[in-house]
């Protein structure tokens, strides 16, 4: 493998395809840096780019769910793997890091006609919800893995993978830093006034597949709590759909960008409703009582409930063992009983409490302590590169 020079920067090829992959991704280059000199290259989006990395192409052409919602793309995808890997090929970095779109990087990593740097796997896969099986491939073309949660290490490492914890991200961001008066006086929306949050989702696919269902919410609600104001903090990549969307779902709906304006929201609301995702983990650190729906393609959908081995899909209620978070998922995502269960929370505000504040016990527990997870995360990359 490749050795790093005393007074050469450390190269890092870092790869990204989603919102929360990008945000992982520039604080881990933020915290190597503050380590030393390094120099970076890979794929990521605008959150990397502010960091430092020139993209080789949008990352979000690698965000796509689902088999069938798959298929159309397997081309364009195909192409950009073998770009992708005659790039690596090309730079010798020091060590290879990738943060989701497993995928994607798998067809990279199998192109590469070498292996003369580590790589590194950043977000253990969840061998502990669904398909176990998945750690043999991990195990052949990873390194190392860095684990979000405690309990993840000793699965790999029983299959003979390297796993080291870092910490969930979720403890370094800003996501309960957020100024719920000031939002509301800025955006005027009154004091006794109730808020809904609204996360469509961070996927196009998701956008498109939940849009008509939540359309048939907010119309149910319209007329059982005519006076909840609706914010919706969009993902950036999908911005532009949940515009058009939000443009049909009146004018009481606040689209709004931007982390700050997205966590001064959460303080804001009452309640959300939130595609499954990383941002019901941020809705429980924040305190905020949350819904959570879900839907995928028939065939997809169908593949998936043969194959996930746990009950819930909120990691808040995963990791509780119990429902928290109300889930309403494929054939249960329906208007009429995403509704009601909304309807409810809003008019019970002392058990929408209950709820906001179990699930933020939970999620500070899963954030754990002392360092930031990304600065955990930069030693360990080191000491891999140090020790190969």
């Amino acid at each position: 493998m490749n050795t790093v020079a005393p007074d050469s920067p450390l190269h890092v090829y870092v790869i990204a395809g989603e919102p929360s992959g990008d945000v992982i991704g520039a604080r881990l280059i933020e915290a190597l840096r503050a380590d030393g000199d390094i120099e970076v290259s890979g794929i990521g989006g605008p959150e990397m780019e502010a960091a430092g990395l020139q993209s080789l192409f949008p990352y979000d052409e690698l965000a796509i769910m689902g088999l069938t919602e798959v298929l159309p793309s397997v081309p364009r995808i195909l192409r950009r793997m073998r770009k992708t890997a005659r790039d690596i090929e090309r730079k010798q970095p020091d060590v290879i890091v990738t943060i989701d779109s497993p995928g994607f990087v798998f067809g990279v990593i199998r192109r590469l006609k070498s292996r003369n740097c580590p790589r590194v796997h950043y977000v253990a896969p969840t061998i502990w919800a669904w398909r176990a099986g998945r750690v043999k491939k991990f195990r052949k073309h990873f390194d190392h893995l860095l684990a979000l949660f405690p309990f993840e290490p000793p699965l790999f490492e029983a299959a003979g993978l390297d796993c080291s914890f870092v910490g969930h991200p979720i403890a370094e961001g800003a996501v309960a830093s957020g100024n719920g008066p000031a939002f509301r006086q800025r955006h005027g929306i009154g004091t006794d006034e109730q808020v809904l949050c609204l996360l469509p989702g961070s996927r196009r696919g998701e956008v498109s597949r939940l849009g008509p269902v939540i359309s048939e919410v907010l119309g149910l609600l319209a007329r059982s709590n005519p006076g909840a104001r609706i914010v919706v903090p969009a993902a950036p990549n999908v911005r532009d759909a949940v515009g058009t969307l939000a443009v049909t779902w009146g004018d009481k709906v606040l689209v709004v960008d931007g982390a700050s304006e997205r966590y001064d929201a959460f303080a804001a609301s009452d309640l959300a409703l939130a595609a499954s995702g990383t941002v019901t983990l941020e809705l429980a650190y924040a305190g905020v009582p949350t819904v959570v729906i879900y839907q995928v393609g028939k065939l997809t959908g169908e593949i998936a409930r043969r194959m996930i081995r746990i009950e819930h899909v909120s990691i808040v209620n995963i990791v509780a063992g119990r429902l928290i978070f109300p889930e309403f998922l494929q054939s249960r995502c329906r208007p009429a009983l995403i509704t009601g269960a909304v309807s409810a929370l809003l008019g019970d505000r002392d058990a929408a409490r209950i709820i906001g504040a179990d699930a933020q016990a939970i999620a500070r527990d899963i954030a754990g302590g002392g360092d930031k997870p990304s600065a955990r995360a930069a030693r360990a990359i080191r000491a891999i590169v140090a020790a190969a």
